[in-house]
């Protein structure tokens, strides 16, 4: 694909991050109010860094894959089944948790926002990098060398 996407309107690239925001600090007052265990609550804490992850790193290989940069089938299936196994992971702490019904919705609900949101967020910082908006991708120093790069400095 070669099209340049459209620059995220200001007000989009706020929402996302606002949601973000809004999914985290919600899931992790939860957390912190929650009368569980400290070994339970870090089991929800990596969930969802686990998750925000995933969901990024899968964003980030399906917009590569349409855009024709190369990306290995087994790190496509390994952001794919990282986020399956994020939701499984939570679903399962959920199921067998001994929280009110309303509690774990919040949990889940909270966890599903985060996850969208750091997709969406991620989306905006790729789209504004690309259109020239406000965001850019890291320089050439981030980059690995090429060969056809690389210089003799001995």
């Amino acid at each position: 694909m070669s099209t340049i996407p459209q620059k995220p309107s200001s007000a989009f690239v706020l929402a996302s991050w606002a949601a973000l925001l809004a999914g985290i600090t919600a899931y992790l007052v939860g957390l912190w109010n929650a009368g569980m265990p400290l070994s339970e609550k870090g089991y929800y804490f990596t969930v969802l860094m686990y998750g925000l992850f995933a969901a990024v790193s899968l964003q980030k290989s399906v917009r590569d894959h349409l855009e024709g940069v190369p990306v290995t089938p087994i790190y496509f299936g390994l952001s794919w089944s990282s986020v399956a196994l994020t939701i499984t992971l939570l679903a399962v702490g959920l199921w067998n948790a001994s929280l009110l019904l309303s509690e774990k919705g919040f949990y889940a609900m909270a966890f599903v926002l985060a996850m969208f949101a750091a997709v969406t967020v991620q989306k905006n910082t790729r789209d504004l990098a690309i259109s020239g908006g406000e965001a850019s991708e890291p320089g050439e120093r981030f980059r690995w060398p090429t060969p056809s790069s690389t210089t003799a400095t001995d």
